[in-house]
C-alpha cells in the first residue's frame, strides 16, 4: 500500500497567473517561497514554511529567457535539500524540446540536455503538456506525466459546432496530431506540405486535401514567429477556404508573430495559457489548462493513472 504524504504546490516567477489558477482549480493556496535577483542578477530561493516528508510540486513554464530554467533547478534543489518526499517539476511549456535530435553535424541535442539537468537537481517525476516531440518522455530516467492539449480543444470546438469543417495540419509534422483532432471532430483532414529555406522562415508549397467552401481549423502544438501558420492560413484563404481558425497549444509568439496574425487570413486564433501572451491581439483567444494540470497533480498525488484523461 502507497504512502500519500502532505501535498505542497509552489511556483516560480514564469507563469503566476497559471499558477495561481492550477492552485485554485485544486482547492489548495500556493506555498510561500522567496525567490529574487541579488544586485548581479545572480538567482535566490528560499521556502518559507517546511516542507520535510511532503509532495511537491513546483510549477514553472520554461519559455525564454533561460533564466525561467535556471530558477525551476534552484527551486528543486532547495526541495531536495529542505527533505521534501518527492519532488514534481510540473512543466506547462517544456523548453528547447525543438532540438530534440542531431539534424546536422556539431550541434547540441539540448531537449537531452535539459532533461540531464532536472534529473541531477533532483527531481522525481516530471508532468508536462504537448512536447514538441514525444520521443523526448525517452530522455528521462524518471516518469514523465504527459498531458494532451487536445483534450482541451476538442471540447473547446466541439462546442462551438463548427459547420463543413476540415482540420489542416500546417505541416507533415503535424499530422499525427491533426488526424487525432479530426477523428474527434468527424471531420476531414488536409495537409500542408511545406518547406523551410532557413530556421524560423516557412515557405507554402501545397495543399493536400479539399478546403475550397469549408471551414478550417489549423492545428499546431507551438506558435513562434507565427510564419508557418499563417503563410498556410493565407494560403488556404487563396484557395477558397471560408473562416480560417487556428489552435496552438504553446504561444511562443516571438518577434513578428503578433503582427502577422493580425494581417494574415486566419479569423481568429485559439491558445492555452501555458505561456502568458506580451501583448493582447484582438483575434487571439486563450483557454486555460489549469483545470487539466489540477486534476493530474491530484491524480499523481493518490498514485491514480494520469492516461485515463484523455481516454
Amino acid at each position: 500500500m502507497s504512502t500519500h504524504y502532505p501535498i505542497s504546490i509552489f511556483a516560480g516567477r514564469s507563469n503566476p497567473a497559471l499558477a495561481r489558477a492550477i492552485s485554485r482549480a485544486f482547492g489548495q493556496e500556493l506555498g510561500r517561497v522567496e525567490i529574487k535577483n541579488f544586485s548581479d542578477g545572480e538567482m535566490y530561493v528560499h521556502y518559507e514554511e517546511s516542507i520535510r516528508g511532503c509532495d511537491v510540486f513546483l510549477i514553472q513554464s520554461t519559455h525564454p529567457t533561460a533564466d525561467n530554467w535556471l530558477e525551476l533547478f534552484l527551486l528543486i534543489d532547495a526541495a531536495k535539500r529542505a527533505s521534501a518526499a518527492r519532488i514534481t517539476a510540473v512543466i506547462p511549456y517544456f523548453g528547447y524540446a525543438r532540438q530534440e535530435r542531431k539534424d546536422q553535424p556539431r550541434v547540441s541535442i539540448a531537449a537531452k540536455l535539459m532533461a540531464n539537468i532536472l534529473t541531477t537537481s533532483g527531481v522525481d517525476r516530471v508532468l508536462t503538456m504537448d512536447l514538441h516531440a514525444s520521443q523526448i518522455q525517452g530522455f528521462f530516467d524518471v516518469p514523465v506525466d504527459h498531458l494532451y492539449g487536445s483534450a482541451i480543444f476538442a471540447d473547446y470546438f466541439r462546442k462551438q459546432e463548427l459547420e463543413n469543417l476540415v482540420i489542416v495540419a500546417p505541416d507533415v509534422g503535424s499530422v499525427k496530431m491533426a488526424r487525432s483532432y479530426a477523428k474527434k471532430l468527424s471531420a476531414d483532414l488536409a495537409i500542408i506540405d511545406k518547406r523551410r529555406p532557413t530556421q524560423n522562415v516557412a515557405e507554402v508549397m501545397n495543399i493536400i486535401g479539399e478546403v475550397e467552401g469549408k471551414n478550417v481549423l489549423l492545428i499546431d502544438d507551438m506558435i513562434d514567429t507565427a510564419g508557418t501558420l499563417t503563410n498556410a492560413a493565407n494560403a488556404l484563404k487563396d484557395a477558397g477556404a471560408l473562416n480560417i481558425v487556428a489552435a496552438g497549444t504553446h504561444p511562443l509568439l516571438s518577434g513578428p508573430a503578433y503582427d502577422r496574425i493580425e494581417s494574415s487570413a486566419l479569423t481568429s486564433l485559439v491558445v492555452t495559457d501555458t505561456i502568458p501572451l506580451t501583448r493582447t491581439c484582438d483575434k487571439i483567444q486563450v483557454i486555460s489548462v489549469a483545470d487539466i494540470f489540477a486534476d493530474a497533480i491530484r491524480r499523481i498525488s493518490t498514485d491514480e493513472s494520469v492516461s485515463t484523461l484523455f481516454v
